[in-house]
């Protein structure tokens, strides 16, 4: 039963951020690893939580019209 429930979300939710960026062109899957590491320290800090997209842009990994495509993306897949 989980796994119907994982498959479930995965299809309603996915491909999350960090994978269109990848997909086009925008960030590398390493990149997306640093900025999954970084949100996770943020939070265990107790900083506010920043989203993927916030700290690529912050670290000026991706421009904010890259941001954009991908958020443009991501709610065409997941909608």
């Amino acid at each position: 039963m989980t796994n119907e429930v994982d498959k479930e979300l995965s299809g309603k939710y996915c491909p999350r951020f960090g994978q269109i960026a990848v997909e086009k062109g925008y960030v590398t899957p390493e990149q997306v690893k640093e900025a999954l590491s970084e949100q996770i320290d943020d939070n265990f800090a107790n900083k506010p939580h920043r989203l993927i997209g916030r700290i690529f842009l912050d670290n000026e990994t991706m421009t904010p019209e890259q941001i954009d495509e991908v958020l443009n993306e991501l709610f065409k897949e997941g909608g």
